[in-house]
């Protein structure tokens, strides 16, 4: 017998409405496949520690930036649970510290991921641009060090599938 394709899926959660759609995907995906999934949040104490070392952030304020940061995972981590919630189906939740791509790969590995599922704007949304550096640097080197496979959600019409389902 075959082995499914998926069976542990982790979504990257940054807030973007693109990291929401992947997560409305990750959530049909579990309800039609019948699989696992697993929601990360990554604060990025690497960044914080860098613009602190550049003197762009005093200790202080990279402190408070931290913590903003995590206030607004678990915040978002809550709204996913939410949203699989209210579809039926359960996921796991996971706020971690330091450099994006580094945890969403150690975590993948730790859980055996089948698929990373990233949010990905479908050509319109452009984001401000220092964040989308660093988001879309971090994309890279996900798909670049994944030992799994990694799908950029751009469907155009997650939310509606979202809500029939």
């Amino acid at each position: 017998m075959i082995k499914p394709l998926f069976q542990n899926i982790m979504v990257m959660v940054n807030g973007t409405d693109a990291s929401i759609n992947a997560v409305r995907f990750a959530v049909l995906m579990a309800k039609l496949y019948r699989c696992r999934v697993y929601a990360i949040y990554v604060v990025d104490t690497a960044t914080i520690k860098q613009l602190t070392l550049n003197r762009i952030f005093i200790e202080e304020e990279s402190r408070e930036y931290e913590q903003s940061l995590e206030d607004n995972g678990r915040r978002y981590l809550a709204f996913v649970e939410e949203m699989a919630q209210e579809k039926g189906v359960k996921i796991e939740t996971e706020l971690r510290h330091g450099a994006i791509w580094s945890e969403v790969v150690t975590s993948a590995e730790e859980k055996k991921i089948d698929v990373i599922l990233l949010g990905g704007n479908d050509g319109e949304a452009v984001e401000a641009g220092e964040e989308k550096e660093i988001i879309s640097a971090s994309y890279r080197t996900i798909m670049l060090r994944a030992r799994c496979s990694v799908l950029i959600v751009k469907e155009k019409m997650i939310e509606q599938l979202f809500k029939l389902s």
